[in-house]
């Protein structure tokens, strides 16, 4: 077992390394992934290693790049797509949701596409217009994709590589926020869980805490006050967006009987909504309280001088936690 602590970025570089090294027929494909290793550099190195034909920047066209790296997957490679910014993916809905997404179904089970888009996501950054955006809905509600998203370094580096072995498409969301976030990674032993399964990331008692993505880290620190307030939190991180593991949130909430969702993206439409309406059908004679959701107000991602009043916090989180416990 080779245990070694690495920045949340770094473990996705050594993860496609490990892709790319296991399967020629992967490559890597963006702007600005190859010589510069991408604007995060989370692909530093790569090309220098594995060479031009196999990492390779693209024109600063999303709809081209997904388009492309479709009729690659199409012809038996396994192309690993970075779309530079989360709100620059929308150029390329129509590929993704309209084609990707439907040539399984629509071939009665005989095409796959195994293609890997990889979307830096979220806020936390201090960026302008159009760099902090949270898509993930849109693409959940999608029949035929997979959106999976790591909230640790750990899985950042495994999911990676599950992502890229699947046959199906993966819209992998990496949370911008916390690329520099440091942490323990096993290279040698992979995961027991699979892609699609959450994680209960801190067991507890008192009430079921769930999230993703860059959201995992303010959970933990909610759950870390609360704990200092006599009040016993289980934080699950779901890691999968879709499929859902609601398997793993109903166990949970049987036990505690509250639950509290958060999310960066707005609370209205989002992934909590829909956690809240399956654990309220699954566990209605169980739950003490109503489901909550805390998640970013509904308007536009506002200026990064606002950014630290629209995203959750752990006072935000808290405070619905409180809400909970006293109904």
């Amino acid at each position: 077992m080779t245990t070694t602590t690495m920045a949340l970025g770094a473990a996705l570089n050594a993860g496609l390394r490990r892709a790319l090294e296991h399967d020629r027929k992967v490559v890597i494909m963006g702007e600005d992934v190859g010589r510069l290793g991408g604007v995060f550099r989370v692909t530093d190195t790569l090309q220098k290693d594995f060479g031009t034909d196999r990492v390779f920047d693209t024109p600063l066209a999303e709809s081209g790049i997904v388009g492309t790296a479709f009729g690659m997957a199409l012809r038996g490679y396994r192309p690993v797509c970075e779309i530079q910014f989360d709100g620059f993916v929308y150029p390329a809905f129509d590929q993704i949701v309209s084609q990707v997404a439907k040539i399984h179904y629509r071939t009665a089970g005989t095409v796959t596409a195994p293609l890997t888009i990889r979307i830096p996501y979220g806020g936390g950054i201090g960026a302008v217009e159009h760099h902090s955006e949270s898509p993930e809905v849109y693409f959940t509600h999608t029949a035929g994709l997979r959106v999976v998203s790591p909230g640790t370094p750990s899985d950042a580096y495994w999911m990676i590589q599950q992502a890229v072995a699947l046959d199906d498409p993966v819209i992998f969301l990496e949370p911008k926020h916390r690329y520099w976030d440091r942490g323990e990674v096993d290279l040698d032993t992979p995961p027991e869980l699979p892609l699609d399964r959450a994680r209960v990331t801190r067991p507890g008692t008192d009430v079921t805490l769930v999230t993703f993505g860059a959201m995992l880290t303010t959970a933990l620190q909610a759950a870390d006050i609360a704990a200092a307030e006599g009040h016993s939190i289980e934080v699950i991180d779901l890691r999968s967006l879709s499929p859902l593991d609601v398997d793993t949130v109903e166990a949970s909430v049987r036990r505690t009987g509250r639950l509290v969702v958060t999310q960066e993206a707005p609370v209205n439409c989002g992934l909590g909504a829909e956690i809240a309406a399956q654990i309220s059908e699954r566990c209605f004679y169980q739950l003490e309280a109503p489901v909550l959701r805390v998640g970013g107000f509904d308007i536009p991602y506002p200026p990064a001088k606002l950014e630290a009043y629209h995203l959750p916090d752990p006072d935000r989180i808290l405070d619905a936690v409180d809400r909970s416990l006293a109904a």
